[in-house]
């Protein structure tokens, strides 16, 4: 195993952020790689997500971004458990990052749950459809809609969306992430876009 000096700390916990515990932590762990440290904080960071998912969130901060000079506009509620965590520096980046998303991706719903029924049904109804005039066999119809009803997911629910900095993590890896990071329950709550010239603004 290689050397994990105070250097190598100290560039992770600059790159992550995490403790500088944590990350000598992982460093050892990952014999010195520095990508693998990467990834293992992460990993650590969405398990330590799941256990708080739980938890009471009654504070947080509504959060704002406007782009295009005026011609987009967005308003974001994202809750944590504490104030003390609420007028952190990283809460803040986080919320900025979750409004400069939602501006840029403009995503219909927060998460699968608020996709309405019939909106489901019906792009279920269609992709049944495609399937069954490009004649697959009806055996897996129903899997291959799945399939298509995930990506659909993915196009359209914040939650799933790629995240527009990193797309090789979604929004809700961005907020599990930030969770492990600051130790707190943190949630989007709600949302409201808003475009010039736009029919209606998404909520």
């Amino acid at each position: 195993m290689g050397t994990i000096n105070a250097r190598d700390v100290m560039n992770l916990r600059k790159a992550t952020g995490a403790g500088m515990m944590a990350c000598k932590k992982v460093l050892v762990e990952a014999d010195g790689d520095f990508d693998k440290a990467i990834d293992l904080l992460r990993k650590k960071g969405i398990a330590s997500a799941a256990k708080k998912a739980g938890r009471e969130t009654e504070n947080g901060k509504i959060g704002s971004y406007i782009h295009m000079g005026g011609k987009i506009g967005v308003l974001v509620e994202l809750a944590c458990e504490t104030d003390f965590v609420a007028d952190t520096d990283d809460f803040a980046q986080l919320l900025k990052d979750v409004a400069m998303h939602i501006a840029a991706a403009n995503p219909a719903y927060l998460d699968r749950d608020s996709v309405p029924k019939d909106v489901l049904e019906k792009e279920m109804e269609l992709q049944k459809e495609t399937l069954i005039s490009e004649g697959k066999p009806a055996a897996i119809i129903d899997k291959i809609v799945e399939g298509k009803l995930n990506k659909f997911y993915e196009r359209n629910c914040l939650i799933e969306q790629p995240f527009i900095k990193d797309d090789k993590e979604s929004v809700g890896d961005l907020i599990k992430h930030a969770v492990g990071k600051l130790g707190e329950n943190i949630k989007i709550i709600k949302f409201a876009r808003f475009e010039i010239n736009a029919q209606s603004c998404s909520v």
